[in-house]
């Protein structure tokens, strides 16, 4: 898979995108992760990348001029431009997943006051949020998406069950894990655990799973529930 950033902060991507399961990924070609620079696509001595919102108001917002340029820049016929956006649609696992089988990504960084609307109806394939609060940027929802989507690309966990157990893979939290040692400072992992019965233990963390999910994610389980009812049907 490809991706493509564009974004006023590239520096900051370095460290995050240089360690861990992304670099694994990248350095054995599963990802092929790209920064541009929106100022590379300005023309003024400032390089300016903003203006002022017509009609009035607090803020900048970004003119369209750089950030069209920099996704026609790309070359590829088959990328997918995302405009990060509080407007945006809310992201989670199954958009992740969608997301993964995509084969090339340019990723919009937004700032400032937001975006000239125009990138949204005519550039942008998809308009995405990480959540329900303000940030400074798009660079930390890049990020997020960017980890996200690379946990699910085949190869790049060790173990190719492990995104498939994971909190909302199922849609359930994930169910409580435990290692050694199996008595630490008086607490003990569960005995099943311990057993060695490979059906009681499915057994036992189906149970915590559904259990801790209705204590803390009531709204989850609700789903569950109703994803459940409709593949009875």
């Amino acid at each position: 898979m490809r991706i493509d950033i564009i974004t006023l902060f590239p520096v900051m991507f370095i460290g995050p995108l240089d360690e861990s399961i992304i670099r694994r990924a990248r350095e054995t070609g599963l990802l092929d992760l790209r920064i541009t620079d929106l100022r590379d696509f300005t023309y003024d001595r400032h390089r300016t990348v903003d203006d002022r919102p017509f009609g009035g108001g607090p803020g900048m917002v970004l003119k369209p001029e750089p950030i069209f340029e920099s996704v026609e820049s790309i070359k590829g016929d088959n990328k997918y431009v995302i405009l990060l956006s509080a407007c945006g649609r809310l992201f989670n696992q199954s958009v992740a997943e969608e997301l993964a089988k995509k084969e090339h990504i340019v990723l919009i960084c937004g700032g400032y006051e937001g975006v000239d609307e125009r990138v949204a109806e005519h550039l942008a394939d998809d308009e995405i949020s990480i959540g329900d609060f303000v940030l400074t940027n798009g660079v930390l929802p890049a990020m997020v998406i960017i980890d996200a989507i690379t946990r699910l690309l085949p190869g790049a966990l060790g173990d190719v069950e492990s995104s498939k157990e994971e909190s909302f893979s199922y849609g359930l939290l994930e169910y409580p894990h435990y290692t050694r040692p199996a008595d630490f400072r008086g607490w003990k992992v569960p005995e099943v655990l311990l057993s060695g019965n490979h059906a009681e233990i499915a057994k036992w963390r189906q149970r915590q799973a559904l259990e801790r999910t209705i204590e803390r994610r009531p709204d989850l389980y609700k789903k569950y529930l109703e994803k459940k009812k409709r593949e009875s049907l």
